[in-house]
């Protein structure tokens, strides 16, 4: 069996070695050439999955390292039966802690030292705008949530915080946003924070974005109404080789596509996608493999007070912005080697 693993997934390599033929190459090595005989992809966002990589190949399985499945055609995969895994929720505590610092960030900003009286608006409530909207309960601020799939599957309303996204946009002092990337069907996130929802923000707002870059529309970012809102943004439509100048310049905070750039998130994405190959391809011994040498992060409730005074010294945004700000054309590079974060809450 052949396996080809992208070179900057940690762990999977060292694991699957002795049971496969294990090739690590570089996302831009992986070409349908490469992949001709390989039995089995482990990728990340750099690579799509789809008929112009995979058409007549003999992969049968593709996991990808990361939380999402934009980058992989899976009503392709399906009809040429091929297993497609993502790795959800793997990093969610990555990101919980990103925003945590970017919320940190915000309230000193604004002279604040505690968030009661302040609006959060959550857009997209799963894996991790749950755990956003959890702990910004603890710390006090007034939550608003909105996720339509959850609220139609699980008839969730105002009782439970869900609201209508105008309604949670025009109430919000800070809007963060956690959905995945839909580009069709009934509830697309596409360019989701557009225009009018740029528009209908209350000035001197904050917009988070820790989610994929196109689900904000660069050119609503970058109008004359924009100016008024505070930008913190992680994910850029064009990264790594075109994120956009004015953006940049005007983001308060901005980094490199690393908000779940966590040790224990890597650590986690590695092993459910090594699980699920060893699942698929019945290699017993790897079914509940987890890396050695990580130790799993450990969940626990803490005070705005005590989160506010250590997350600069897990999450130093300040520093990683004024990187990005004289590197701008070295993103890609500086996302390969960032150096992994603990979860520490």
């Amino acid at each position: 069996m052949k396996i080809i693993i992208d070179n900057f997934v940690p762990y999977a390599a060292q694991a699957l070695a002795p049971f496969a033929e294990v090739v690590e190459l570089h996302a831009d090595q992986i070409t349908p050439a490469a992949v001709a005989d390989a039995d089995a992809l482990i990728v990340r966002t750099r690579t799509r999955c789809n008929g112009a990589l995979l058409e007549g190949s003999a992969v049968q399985f593709v996991g990808t390292a990361t939380i999402g499945y934009d980058h992989i055609d899976r009503t392709w995969c399906n009809a040429h039966n091929i297993t497609t895994v993502s790795a959800a929720g793997c990093n969610a505590r990555g990101v919980l802690q990103w925003v945590s610092a970017a919320l940190a960030h915000t309230l000193g900003r604004l002279g604040r030292t505690s968030p009661e009286g302040l609006c959060i608006g959550v857009v997209g409530v799963g894996n991790v705008g749950s755990l956003v909207a959890d702990y910004c309960r603890s710390w006090g601020f007034r939550v608003l949530c909105s996720d339509p799939p959850r609220e139609v599957a699980e008839n969730l309303g105002p009782e439970q915080d869900f609201v209508p996204l105008a309604e949670l946009v025009a109430q919000a002092d800070i809007v963060t946003l956690h959905t995945p990337l839909v580009r069709s069907g009934q509830w697309p996130t596409y360019h989701l924070a557009d225009s009018n929802f740029v528009a209908t923000m209350k000035p001197g707002a904050t917009l988070l974005n820790a989610s994929r870059g196109e689900v904000a529309d660069t050119a609503a970012l970058i109008s004359p109404e924009a100016k008024k809102l505070a930008l913190y943004i992680d994910v850029w439509e064009g990264e790594p080789h075109a994120i956009n100048p004015t953006l940049l310049s005007r983001a308060k905070v901005a980094t490199t596509h690393i908000a779940g750039y966590s040790l224990q998130g890597k650590a986690n994405a590695s092993a459910i996608v090594v699980r699920a190959l060893a699942q698929h391809f019945g290699i017993e011994p790897l079914t509940d493999w987890y890396p050695s040498g990580v130790t799993p992060s450990a969940p626990r409730p803490i005070s705005w007070a005590e989160m506010s005074a250590q997350i600069g010294h897990y999450c130093p945004l300040e520093a990683e912005t004024e990187w990005l700000y004289s590197h701008p054309t070295e993103f890609d590079q500086h996302r390969n080697t960032y150096p992994l974060r603990e979860e520490f809450f």
